[in-house]
């Protein structure tokens, strides 16, 4: 399935909502882009908040609003950020992909200047808390 994903397309789309991204604290804006099963993909966008808890990163956003709109089975991820090197998500981020997809789902990040690293979700979260836990 790796060699189906449109990683170009999804590139472009977290780096066109990452221009959305409201950062008026870290000055950190972060895209990210899912592809579910369906071919549809869903961006989202980094939220900032003054009660810095509040804030929601690209690659939750992008999940909830994949859930919102009734999307199911995310087989890929990419996620934009202006940094010298390629920046994974966070550790929240990692648990909600955990949540809606397996082990093997592709993640990559790529920089502003096109450098790029390639994750399975198991290596980015190797002892995921899941439902079969509960």
């Amino acid at each position: 399935m790796a060699d189906e994903i449109p990683w170009e397309r999804l590139f472009e789309e977290a780096l066109r909502v990452r221009q959305r991204a409201h950062v008026p604290y870290s000055k950190f804006p972060v895209g990210a882009a899912v592809l579910y099963a369906d071919g549809s993909i869903v961006a989202g966008c980094n939220v900032e908040n003054a009660t810095y808890g509040l804030t929601v990163c690209a690659e939750r956003n992008a999940f909830v609003a994949g859930v919102a709109q009734g999307r199911e089975k995310p087989v890929a991820v990419a996620v934009v950020v202006d940094t010298p090197e390629p920046c994974p998500p966070c550790g929240m981020c990692r648990q909600v992909m955990a949540e809606f997809a397996g082990p093997d789902l592709p993640v990559r990040s790529r920089t502003l200047n096109g450098q790029e690293a390639r994750y399975p979700l198991s290596e980015l979260l190797p002892h995921a808390f899941t439902r079969s836990f509960l």
